[in-house]
C-alpha cells in the first residue's frame, strides 16, 4: 500500500514508539494519523489526532470502529511487558495481563477495523512484534514472549485471512528500541525512528514481515540452526 495519503490509527501513540509511527507517518504523507491512548491527552504530536483507547476493553475497541471508518492502515503497537520468572506465585496473573493486552488486543483491534479496510480498499495492518517472540531470557522474559509468541502466530493465521479481502498485514520484530520499555537493558538498542522506516518501507514493498536489527535477524536464522536459538 501507499503511506503517502493513508488514514492511519496507531495504538499506543502517547510514546516511545508509537509517537515515531505518529511522526514518521505523517512525514511520509499522512493525510491524518489518529493517535490512541488510554489518556487521550497524553498524545501530544502535532498534526496527529488523539483518540481514547483502552485496546483489553472490547466496547471501546467497537466504538472506535464505528468512529473511525476512514482508516485504511491499523498500526497495532500498544503493547506491556512484565519481566519475572514463570515459577514466581504471580506469573499467572502477569501472563493473563500481558497476553490480554500484547496478543488478544491486536486481534481484537483487527476484527473491528477488517471491515473498515475492506471498506476503504483494502489497506493494512502491521503489527508490532519482538525478537522475543522466538525466545526467552531465562527467569525473565517468559510470559510476555508467550505473548508475543501468541500474537506472531495469530498475526500470521490472520495475513491469510485478510488476504481475501486485499488486505496486507505486516509483522514487525526487533530486539531492544531505544524507548523508556527498554531503558534499563543492557546492550545495543535501535532507533526507534529506524524501525518506523523500515516498516513503511515494507509496507509499500509489500513484504510480509520486518526484522529490524542484527540481534533479530541473528535470532530469527538460528530458528533453524542445530541447537536451534529458543534452545540455547
Amino acid at each position: 500500500m501507499k503511506v503517502q495519503g493513508s488514514v492511519a490509527l496507531v495504538t499506543g501513540a502517547n510514546r516511545g514508539l508509537g509517537a515515531a509511527f505518529a511522526r514518521g507517518l505523517l512525514a511520509a504523507g499522512a493525510a491524518k494519523v489518529y493517535g490512541a491512548a488510554r489518556d487521550p491527552a497524553a498524545v501530544t504530536t502535532p498534526g496527529v489526532t488523539p483518540v481514547r483507547l483502552d485496546v483489553t476493553k472490547p466496547e471501546q475497541v467497537e466504538a472506535l470502529a464505528r468512529e473511525l471508518a476512514d482508516v485504511t492502515l491499523l498500526i497495532n503497537n500498544a503493547g506491556v511487558a512484565e519481566f519475572g520468572p514463570l515459577l514466581s506465585p504471580n506469573a499467572t496473573e502477569a501472563l493473563r495481563r500481558q497476553f490480554e493486552t500484547n496478543a488478544v488486543g491486536p486481534l481484537r483491534l483487527t476484527q473491528a477495523f477488517a471491515p473498515v479496510l475492506a471498506a476503504n480498499g483494502g489497506g493494512a495492518v502491521v503489527n508490532v512484534l519482538s525478537v522475543l517472540s522466538w525466545l526467552t531470557l531465562a527467569g525473565q522474559s517468559g510470559a510476555y514472549s508467550a505473548s508475543k509468541a501468541a500474537a506472531w502466530a495469530l498475526g500470521n493465521a490472520l495475513r491469510q485471512e485478510l488476504k481475501a479481502q486485499g488486505t496486507q498485514l505486516v509483522a514487525v520484530h526487533a530486539a531492544f528500541i531505544d524507548t523508556d520499555m527498554a531503558r534499563g537493558a543492557p546492550g545495543p538498542k535501535i532507533a526507534p525512528e529506524a524501525v518506523v522506516s523500515q516498516t513503511l518501507a515494507a509496507l509499500e514493498a509489500g513484504q510480509a514481515e520486518v526484522l529490524a536489527d542484527p540481534v533479530t535477524r541473528q535470532v530469527h536464522a538460528g530458528l533453524s540452526a542445530e541447537p536451534a536459538a529458543y534452545l540455547a
